[in-house]
């Protein structure tokens, strides 16, 4: 985002340092749900089945072994994702 782009949050009452702080607190969150389908993949994947239920949905992997992996590796992008995203945002305000 241009340092323009930022002064005009300025005239709304949202300062550059709320912008940061946001975009931290929001990294901060990502990279621990990030962590989260990294080190308790079953538990995640047991979650999301007891979210279907309700609906009347019985979800279950063909592999659990793959879906852990797959979901490892998800956790990985996640993390990954919300560093750039972080990163990005401190190269432009600094």
């Amino acid at each position: 985002m241009p340092h323009h782009v930022l002064a005009q949050f300025s005239k709304f009452g949202i300062g550059i340092l709320c912008f940061l702080c946001l975009e931290v607190t929001l990294a901060v969150v990502t990279v621990s749900i990030g962590l989260f389908l990294i080190l308790q993949p079953k538990k995640i994947i047991e979650i999301q089945a007891a979210i279907y239920r309700p609906f009347n949905w019985k979800l279950e992997p063909i592999s659990m072994e793959k879906e852990i992996r797959n979901t490892r590796k998800m956790g990985w992008a996640v993390c990954i994702a919300a560093a750039i995203a972080l990163v990005s945002t401190l190269f432009v305000v600094f």
